[in-house]
C-alpha cells in the first residue's frame, strides 16, 4: 500500500466493548424512551403560544369491538332489580284502584327476564331474537293490564302464558311469505306436527298422515298440507331459473304443469256457451207447433237445470211409441241445425256430421 493510500484512509483506534452480559444488564435496567420529535416553527413565524388557561383535548378510549344490540339490551334489562311476591302484590293492587303508568312500568321493568328467558325457547335461525323479545313484551304489557292480583296467581306464572301468545303469533304471521296458522288445525299442526312425528318415529311407528290425522284430531288433507309447506321452501313463481342462456328467461311458472286449459281457452269457451244459450232462446220463439215447443222445452233445451223428458215418457204423454217421438225429436233437432248454422258461421265447423264428412 502506497503512503498516499494511509494517509487518505487512516486507522480508526477500536473501541472497547463491554461484554455481552453487560450489555443486555444495562438495557434491561434502563428501558428505551420513545423519540419524541417536536414541530419546528416556521420560517419567518413566531411560535404561537398556547394559552395557560386552554385544556388540549384527550384522546378517548375506545373499545376494539362494539357490544350488540342484544347485549346492550340486556345490560339495561339487568339494570332493573327484581321484585318479592310481597311487593309485586302491592303494586299489582294499587296498579287495580289507580292504573298508575308509573306503577305499571315498574311491574314490566321487573319481568323483562322473563320475556328474554321465553324468547330463547322459540328462537329459530330465521329470526332476530330482539324481534322475538319486542313481541313478548307486548305480550307482558297487556297481562300487566289484566292482572287480577287476588287470585293468587303470581304475575310471572299469568304474563308467561299472553307471552308466549305474542310470540307464537309472531312465528305464525312471519314463518312464510304465505300466511300460517288462519284456522285452528292449522296452529294445532304447525306447533304439534313435527313433535307428534319425531314421538312416532321412537316408538317404532311410520308416521304416516292418517295416523298423525288421528293423534292431533285433524284431517288427512290437512296433515299434508301443513308436512309440505313445512318441508319446503317458498319461492315466486315468477323468478328466473339459474342455469344456460336458452333458459334465463325461463320461470319457474312456465315449467309447471297446468292441468286446467289455458284462461283465453276458458274465456273463449265461456263466450261460445253465453252466445249458444241467446240463440237457442231464439230459435224456441220462432216455434209454432205445440209438439215442437214441448220437445224444445222438455227434451232438447229444458229450462230451470231440469232433467231432460225420456222418449218414452213423451210417448206416453202424447199415446204414440217411442219411435215416433224420437222422429220428431230428429226433424227438430235438424231444424235446429240448420238455424245455428246461418246465425252462428263457426257453428258449421262443430257441426259436421261423419256422412258429410265422407
Amino acid at each position: 500500500m502506497s503512503p498516499r493510500s494511509k494517509a487518505r484512509n487512516p486507522k480508526k483506534p477500536a473501541k472497547a466493548r463491554a461484554p455481552r452480559k453487560a450489555r443486555d444488564e444495562r438495557q434491561e435496567a434502563e428501558p428505551l424512551e420513545p423519540e419524541v420529535l417536536e414541530p419546528e416553527p416556521l420560517a419567518g413565524h413566531d411560535e404561537l403560544e398556547t394559552p395557560a388557561d386552554t385544556q388540549l383535548p384527550v384522546p378517548v378510549e375506545r373499545d376494539l369491538a362494539r357490544a350488540d344490540a342484544l347485549q346492550r339490551y340486556m345490560a339495561e334489562v339487568a339494570r332493573h332489580p327484581l321484585l318479592s311476591r310481597e311487593e309485586e302484590h302491592r303494586l299489582a293492587v294499587k296498579f287495580q284502584k289507580t292504573h298508575d303508568p308509573e306503577i305499571a312500568y315498574r311491574l314490566v321493568t321487573a319481568n323483562l327476564r322473563l320475556v328474554v328467558k321465553i324468547a330463547n325457547e322459540y328462537r329459530r335461525a330465521a329470526f332476530n331474537l330482539l324481534d322475538l323479545i319486542q313481541e313478548g313484551n307486548v305480550g307482558l304489557m297487556h297481562a300487566v293490564r289484566k292482572y287480577d292480583p287476588f287470585r293468587g296467581v303470581k304475575l310471572s306464572s299469568y304474563a308467561a302464558w299472553w307471552i308466549r301468545a305474542y310470540i307464537l303469533r309472531y312465528l305464525m304471521d312471519n314463518w312464510r311469505m304465505v300466511k300460517l296458522g288462519t284456522t285452528q288445525a292449522q296452529r294445532k299442526l304447525f306447533f304439534n306436527l313435527r313433535k307428534e312425528q319425531e314421538k312416532l318415529l321412537a316408538q317404532g311407528f311410520e308416521a304416516a298422515p292418517r295416523l298423525l290425522a288421528e293423534r292431533l284430531d285433524v284431517s288427512e288433507q290437512d296433515v299434508r298440507e301443513m308436512d309440505q309447506r313445512l318441508a319446503n321452501d317458498e319461492f315466486s313463481i315468477d323468478a328466473p331459473i339459474a342455469g344456460g342462456q336458452e333458459e334465463g328467461r325461463q320461470t319457474h311458472g312456465d315449467r309447471l304443469v297446468q292441468s286446467a286449459p289455458p284462461i283465453d281457452e276458458q274465456l273463449a269457451d265461456e263466450e261460445l256457451r253465453r252466445i249458444f244459450k241467446e240463440k237457442l232462446a231464439a230459435f224456441g220463439k220462432t216455434l209454432t207447433a205445440e209438439k215442437d215447443k214441448f220437445l224444445f222445452e222438455n227434451r232438447i233445451a229444458p229450462s230451470d237445470d231440469r232433467e231432460p223428458m225420456t222418449l218414452q215418457q213423451i210417448g206416453d204423454l202424447w199415446g204414440v211409441t217411442r219411435e215416433r217421438a224420437r222422429q220428431l225429436e230428429a226433424r227438430l233437432t235438424d231444424r235446429l241445425r240448420e238455424y245455428l248454422r246461418r246465425e252462428l258461421p263457426d257453428f258449421a265447423q262443430l257441426s259436421v256430421t261423419p256422412a258429410e264428412e265422407s
